[in-house]
Parts: structure tokens; sequence; C-alpha cells
């Protein structure tokens, strides 16, 4: 019984990451982008989570941290890009 309800969950975070894909390529604005990106990734964290379950083992634990990782650092990228301008700010 939890194998189907476990599948059943791999497909509604596939519905919902299609959803927030396309909000993605048609959002109105860069922060609604960055905000759909966001989402993205945690969604995508707790697929892998939940896909880990599933395959029962711990190898897949790496790679939702490297997501997390590289989400994390990809928000606060765009976020300075879009008040600053600049990513990087260079002393002179």
């Amino acid at each position: 019984m939890s194998i189907i309800i476990l599948k059943t969950a791999l497909i509604i975070y596939t519905i919902a990451i299609a959803v927030v894909m396309f909000r993605i390529v048609k959002g109105p604005s860069l922060p609604d982008r960055v905000i759909a990106f966001d989402s993205i990734s945690a969604m995508l964290m707790s697929f892998v989570g939940v896909l880990s379950i599933v395959m029962k083992t711990t190898y897949f634990f790496e790679a939702i941290l490297i997501i997390g990782v590289v989400s994390f650092i990809s928000t606060i990228a765009t976020s300075r890009f879009i008040e600053r301008g600049v990513i990087f700010e260079r002393k002179r």
C-alpha cells in the first residue's frame, strides 16, 4: 500500500514540476522566474527523496544535498543581480 502512495507522490511531483516549468518559461517578470526556479528545486529535492525511499537506497542523499546547495547559490546570485545589476562587486 505504501508503494502505491509513494508512486502516486512521484506522479504528483512530476505534474507540479511541469506546471512550475511553464511559469519559468512564461513568467511575467524576472523575480517570478526566480521564485519558480526555487520552488522547482525544492520539489526536485523531495522527488529524489521519495525516489530513494521507493528504490530503498541511500545513494541519492548526496544528490539532494548538491541540488540544495546549487539552488541556494543560484537564488542568491540572481537576487543580487536583480538588486544591484552585478553579481560580484569589484573594488578598485
